[in-house]
């Protein structure tokens, strides 16, 4: 057996060797910490500052925490005579808490940041016992040098992944660090041992959410013959009949389909039609713990494997009425005859919600219901209703009146052109959630004249579905509805994307013939648009400034196509983003030669793009 000090000093030899020529040498140090350096050297982890980040939005009772507990105790107790320091990770390598034998190891680990907050990702502090566990998948044990960083190097530590029992996906790490010189290989086997106990407590311990999810999907199965899915936070289960029924693409649409539905307040049922041309019928419960919404149980029903294509429609005259300068600062309207023809029909899409919202509004048209039309801003609610309201009435107009002209009482132009029309009149009322109270009383009245008088007038509103749970005043008009439809964000809509994306440039373009190369279309995918059909309109915008002809390419979007940062970046920080992104277009992605141009340290550019989200160059 080698000598403990021999190995270092070669261990040492091989790091030294490893920092001037990119090679550790022969078999000084394992394959796995081989690889940790030169990820560690590829991220630009600065050898000298351990730069672990600091956070402070740490879920420090979470269940992963409160399963470990009782393990990390019954640790701490066996191994009191030995001075050493037992902490706990998040999924993101920060560490959660941290559990001391002895109060010299506890000084040294918070003089290098190991401590409760700060992340020990490879990226911040290269090979150490938490990081390198996140980046090969497996428990390893670090002793010395190899650590390559200099200040980490007094220590030994141990790792081991701690995943959940149902998904597998690795949810943090349990990590042993002692003092060089006190380390032993028997911390390897006590982490590993006590990271396995800690996923038994996981199994056992099952959030009450997933507890519910499971039973209601096991009873869901147990009583019906047709196939059953479960969809709830990272967790998807589906019985064997929905393998037999449907290929991999159909199930994903149905479990996006699945999620667009868990976050709608009405009930669960509904009927879509997939790509193939299948019909499926969707009937199930909402699991709801508390506050928490667990997940949603479907039965799915095939009720047919043929497609229903729709019937072909020729091209109808868009007369939604365009808004001119008005008195009050509000806005007048233009006689249907100056209306030019519509652009591309937007009523096209393939993806489940999408096509389900079109038939709603559809039928609540026919039918002659007054239709209230929900979602987020930019999805173009306003502009579907009124296509498939000239597309139902092809020789109708409408008549649009938004909300601040409402209150303004510049819409007495909707009263005299209801009194003067002897055709079908659509009156779109835009944003009613954004009315004042006096607003609220002047449309209240109008809606009441029109449901006294015998004319075929149609009504449309629509709202920002995010001030349903307000007390705005806009809740005094809904006695006025008779159906609700809410249209999908376009984040739900990924099947549509390549034809949105396409029937944008052809808006825009000017016959230009320009497309969107592979690249650049997987980038527009990756990213979540919150600001929905205007915000692609506005990046390819962008993107047609930058190539006006040809095919589009990544670094012709704009900068925050390339992130998908979780918080709302402030002017400085969308600056330093877009500069970021361009710096590693110009360097061919070369992280090295972008954070030079920048003119930051390296670990510096790496925290950015994580902290951007920049993934995709």
């Amino acid at each position: 057996m080698a000598n403990p000090t021999d190995q270092r000093l070669r261990i040492a030899a091989a790091r030294a060797d490893f920092l001037s020529s990119g090679h550790a040498g022969d078999d000084a140090v394992s394959d796995v910490v081989a690889a940790s350096w030169k990820r560690s050297i590829s991220a630009g982890a600065d050898l000298s500052e351990v730069e672990a980040t600091y956070h402070n939005d740490l879920d420090t009772k979470s269940r992963l925490v409160r399963c470990s507990e009782p393990i990390i105790i019954r640790l701490r107790e066996e191994t009191a005579d030995i001075p050493l320091s037992i902490a706990l990770t998040d999924g993101k390598a920060r560490i959660l808490t941290r559990w001391d034998t002895d109060q010299l190891i506890g000084m040294m680990c918070d003089r290098v940041s190991f401590a409760g907050g700060f992340e020990y990702a490879e990226t911040g502090v290269g090979t150490n016992g938490v990081g390198t566990v996140f980046e090969s998948g497996g428990s390893i044990f670090v002793v010395g040098p190899e650590h390559i960083h200099e200040r980490l190097q007094a220590f030994a530590c141990a790792g081991a992944p701690i995943r959940d029992p149902l998904t597998r996906r690795v949810e943090g790490v349990l990590d042993i660090s002692a003092l060089t010189e006190h380390s032993s290989p028997l911390m390897h086997s006590l982490v590993r041992s006590a990271a396995l106990d800690i996923e038994r407590n996981l199994l056992i311990d099952r959030s009450q959410c997933q507890q519910a999810l499971f039973e209601t999907f096991v009873r869901f199965d147990t009583r019906t013959r047709n196939a059953v899915i479960a969809v709830g936070g990272s967790v998807v289960m589906a019985n064997a009949m929905v393998q037999s029924l449907f290929d991999p693409s159909e199930q994903q649409s149905i479990h996006e389909h699945a999620r667009y539905l868990m976050a709608q307040h009405d009930r669960p049922v509904d009927q879509i039609e997939l790509l193939t041309g299948k019909v499926v019928r969707m009937r199930g419960a909402r699991i709801v713990v508390g506050n928490d919404i667990a997940g949603l149980v479907l039965e799915l029903r095939l009720i047919s494997e043929a497609a229903s294509m729709p019937a072909e429609t020729g091209a109808f005259e868009d007369r939604t009425l365009p808004a001119v300068s008005g008195r009050c600062g509000g806005r007048g309207y233009e006689s249907a005859a100056s209306l030019r023809a519509p652009a591309s029909p937007i009523s096209q899409g393939h993806s489940p919600a999408w096509r389900r919202a079109c038939d709603d509004i559809t039928e609540a048209l026919r039918y002659h219901d007054a239709l209230l039309v929900m979602g987020e801003h930019g999805t173009g609610k306003f502009s579907l209703v009124a296509e498939i309201y000239h597309r139902v009435n092809p020789g109708g107009r409408s008549f649009a009146i938004d909300a601040a002209d409402i209150s303004c009482d510049s819409y007495v132009e909707a009263e005299e052109a209801l009194k003067a029309t002897t055709v079908p009149t659509l009156y779109i009322f835009r944003n009613i959630d954004n009315l004042s109270t006096d607003g609220v009383e002047r449309l209240h009245a109008f809606l009441e004249t029109l449901a006294d008088i015998e004319r075929p007038a149609y009504v449309a509103a629509t709202l920002s579905e995010v001030n349903l749970d307000s007390d705005l005043p806009f809740h005094d008009l809904l006695i006025h509805f008779q159906r609700a439809v809410t249209v999908p964000p376009l984040r739900h809509r990924a099947e549509d994307l390549p034809a949105l994306v396409t029937q944008v440039l052809t808006n825009i373009a000017d016959r230009r013939g320009v497309r969107v190369s592979l690249a650049a279309m997987r980038v527009i995918r990756c990213y979540t648009w919150p600001r929905n059909f205007r915000q692609l309109d506005e990046a390819l915008r962008a993107a047609l400034l930058r190539r006006p002809v040809g095919e589009l390419q990544p670094e012709d979007l704009p900068g925050y196509c390339h992130g998908s940062a979780r918080r709302q970046l402030s002017g400085i920080e969308s600056v330093e983003r877009d500069a970021i992104v361009q710096a590693l277009l110009d360097a061919d992605g070369n992280r090295i030669q972008a954070a030079a141009a920048l003119g930051i340290a390296r670990s510096s550019l790496y925290r950015k793009l994580k902290s951007y989200g920049i993934t995709t160059l």
